[in-house]
């Protein structure tokens, strides 16, 4: 909450009570004096600012905080009594005895107080039910606020954990592959160096934002399967098509990253079967389709802690609900030893 917007909630506060007690003032000045008349609308107005405020700034949050909504109506229904009480006593004493003569004996002074009383409950309610309505629709939206920053701090945890996840399971496969290389390939490993290279950059430079462009994930994705390829070399076959059609649209960044690894990680490695993955990626009028099709064994997917999919898996499944609750349709099945992962996600077309 920043300090121009506390200073136009006290403001606007102050002109509230402002002009309730200037209406409060014009009106009791028409049968009163007008000294009394000031009178009257100032501890009017004061007493209900004390009371309102206790009840909206102290009891209403905390009630809203330990969801005990039941216990503040009761606290409501008795600060609106206690309001209303103090009206008929204000109604009794300053306007009521000023014009006529009261009884010496407080017995006899019930009825003029009783009738201050129920008289002063239609306001006292409206006072009061103002302000706890005003409350609530901003304590309501504060709420909101805090859940829709503790969602983002959330995601960008995910997002820095996938990050993390990456680094270590590519980064050593990899360097060790080039490593072998550069003894028998120089020029295959200087290929393979460049490609991961890249993929580095773009997760230290291009990763820090909430959505990034397509084209640099497809890119991103590119490298990786191309790097996957040169490491697996002849034990498995890759088709991998990319296509998009407009540059304009942006993605949530690495959130494709979990099928494709997926799928190299948990293709068939039986000795004698050579494995096979296919990856379709297409984009159409901001419409992305990814299908991910890999060959797979029963016999690692046992050893595996997490099963097909682990961690990497989940996470996605959550970023998708929080980034693309109602733009994407993700569906996972198995058949006859072949993994499928098919997606289809609505993409913005801004970066917001």
């Amino acid at each position: 909450m920043t300090k121009s917007f506390v200073l136009k909630e006290y403001i606007f506060t102050f002109i509230f009570w402002l002009v309730l007690g200037i209406v409060l003032w014009c009106n009791f000045q028409i049968t009163t004096e007008k000294y009394l008349a000031m009178i009257q609308a100032v501890i009017i107005v004061v007493s209900s600012f004390a009371f309102t405020h206790f009840l909206t700034n102290k009891l209403l949050p905390k009630a809203l905080r330990e969801k005990k909504m039941n216990r503040f109506l009761i606290q409501a229904v008795l600060v609106i009594f206690i309001l209303s009480i103090f009206f008929a006593i204000i109604f009794t004493y300053l306007e009521v005895a000023p014009k006529n003569q009261l009884p010496r004996n407080f017995s006899d002074q019930f009825p003029f107080l009783w009738k201050g009383f129920y008289m002063s409950l239609p306001a006292s309610f409206l006072i009061n039910g103002a302000a706890c309505g005003i409350k609530f629709y901003k304590e309501h939206g504060r709420i909101e606020r805090d859940h829709i920053l503790l969602q983002q701090a959330h995601l960008e945890n995910q997002l820095k954990l996938l990050q993390e996840q990456i680094n270590p399971h590519v980064v050593f496969n990899i360097l060790n592959h080039i490593h072998i290389l550069m003894k028998t390939n120089t020029e295959l490993a200087d290929f393979l160096l460049m490609r991961f290279s890249d993929i580095l950059r773009y997760q230290l430079y291009h990763c820090n934002q909430n959505l990034v462009p397509l084209d640099k994930e497809i890119d991103y994705l590119k490298n990786l399967i191309e790097v996957e390829k040169l490491r697996w070399g002849n034990e498995l076959n890759v088709d991998a098509t990319m296509e998009f059609q407009t540059k304009k649209a942006f993605i949530a960044p690495l959130l494709l990253v979990p099928f494709i690894e997926n799928a190299f990680k948990y293709v068939c490695r039986l000795p004698g079967q050579t494995g096979y993955i296919k990856i379709i990626c297409k984009e159409e009028s901001s419409t992305l389709f990814l299908y991910v099709e890999n060959s797979y064994s029963d016999i690692p997917l046992q050893k595996s802690k997490d099963g097909a999919g682990g961690i990497g898996l989940q996470n996605v499944k959550k970023r998708l609900k929080l980034q693309y609750p109602d733009a994407h349709d993700l569906i996972i099945e198995t058949d006859h030893l072949i993994y499928k992962v098919t997606l289809t996600l609505k993409l913005s077309e801004e970066n917001e």
